[in-house]
């Protein structure tokens, strides 16, 4: 599958990028110096899609797939969690605020859909604060 090339492909740049022989700027970067960055880009991405320019948007959304990235691969070589946890943790709780589409369940109206999208994050929140 192309993505999963070229995703590759662009977490091995990445990597280069901070590798012993890689870019001074890339390897100081942490996930505090990069915010400035990660909220300058998603400004120009916010940009771009309210211009409905499909090319800029295009780019933008590489830019910030770039910041992103690298915030994973810096807590990656602290140890903390890589990308694939923030892919498996975003898949699963899609699966799970949505058991109208993947489990079966079914709401009268859309208010009934909000109320219980609202009740699985506290649930969620409730979890994550134990």
């Amino acid at each position: 599958m192309k993505i999963n090339h070229d995703l590759q492909a662009l977490i091995t740049t990445i990597r280069s990028l901070r590798g012993t022989e890689g870019c001074p700027w890339d390897k100081r970067q942490t996930g505090l110096s990069l915010m400035k960055y990660l909220r300058s880009e998603c400004d120009e991405l916010h940009e771009a899609i309210a211009k409905d320019d499909s090319r800029n948007t295009c780019e933008e959304l590489g830019d910030l797939l770039y910041i992103l990235i690298m915030i994973a691969e810096i807590n990656k070589d602290l140890e903390n969690f890589e990308l694939a946890d923030v892919i498996h943790n975003i898949n699963d709780k899609l699966i799970r605020r949505h058991p109208h589409v993947f489990a079966g369940q079914t709401y009268e109206n859309e208010e009934q859909l909000t109320a219980q999208w609202q009740a699985i994050k506290a649930e969620e929140k409730r979890k994550n604060s134990v």
